[in-house]
């Protein structure tokens, strides 16, 4: 079985595809290490291998670039992973797997589940890192019980939510000693944060490649400039299942108000696209183009 704890409270050498770490010319997969779990319950890897997903050598490519401009991942980290199970995730989970056996550096690296206390649809993703080899574990919190004690009627509770969740993974991370976290986001992602800061909160932000939290830990985004439908384009191709609602929360309960302003950036992002087909590509440029003295904040003006 996977290894699952529990808390009770919530709050709490570069490298490049081109070069070292390229796709396998017999159809773009690893074959991955099976893996048993002990009497701990922490999963180990076996001799039997059998084939992995596919991953397109575009993907490859965009995560190594990545991972050799900012330094994500190298020569010794221990990186955990936030697997929540959902398709951005596995494909993360599956990458680093690959990375694992193909880039000219070791690194360790463990996926892990937080459960919101709820219960959920767990053992999909078991058995997938089951078939990568790659250690796993499902982390029980008292989240949703939070939730529904703190949330306000009419009121959307994602980003209370998420605050919870990433607490969660910082605490596992620093319980076992691990210098980062991996984190899933893509660059559909980055848009649709810079973009909703940009009309709602009144602020130029959105998601770095990798920054410092104030605990130390460095959280990571290899996927950062990836595309959403490049991910969903591996899911479908691969034939994996992904649980309808990737076990979140804001889809537990009808009554719960959705983010709708999420989906309407989501609208107006696919309506740029259609009108200019480069505009992610330029959007994408634009995030290492900073001009900021051409704003109104005093702290970047040339005076």
């Amino acid at each position: 079985m996977y290894n699952a704890t529990h808390i009770t409270n919530a709050k709490i050498q570069k490298w490049s595809v081109d070069s070292s770490f390229r796709a396998e010319s017999q159809g773009d997969f690893v074959e991955s290490a099976d893996f048993s779990a002990d009497s701990s319950g922490d999963c180990k890897k076996s001799s039997k291998t059998k084939e992995a997903p596919k991953i397109s050598k575009k993907i490859l490519s965009v995560v190594g670039k990545t991972n050799a401009q900012y330094g994500l991942i190298k020569e010794g980290d221990k990186v955990l992973l936030g697997l929540s199970g959902g398709k951005d995730s596995i494909l993360l989970a599956t990458i680093l797997a690959y990375m694992q056996r193909h880039a000219p550096f070791k690194f360790e690296f463990k996926a892990l589940t937080v459960d919101y206390g709820r219960g959920g649809e767990y053992e999909y993703i078991f058995e997938y890192c089951e078939k990568l080899g790659i250690p796993y574990e499902l982390y029980r919190t008292d989240i949703y019980e939070i939730l529904e004690q703190n949330k306000r009627e009419g009121t959307i509770y994602c980003s209370f939510c998420s605050r919870m969740r990433r607490g969660a993974l910082y605490s596992k991370a620093l319980e076992y000693g691990y210098n980062k976290l991996a984190l899933a986001h893509h660059l559909d992602d980055a848009a649709e944060s810079f973009f909703m800061n940009l009309t709602y909160n009144g602020a130029m932000r959105s998601m770095p490649p990798i920054y410092r939290a104030e605990n130390g830990l460095e959280v990571i985004r290899p996927l950062i400039f990836v595309r959403e439908r490049q991910i969903i384009d591996f899911i479908a191709s691969n034939g994996i299942y992904i649980a309808p609602d990737c076990n979140c929360p804001i889809n537990w309960l009808d009554s719960d108000k959705k983010p709708y302003a999420r989906e309407a950036t989501k609208q107006f992002l696919k309506n740029m696209e259609s009108e200019n087909p480069n505009f992610f590509k330029s959007l994408k440029n634009a995030f290492s183009n900073i001009h900021a003295g051409s704003f109104c904040d005093t702290n970047y003006l040339n005076i």
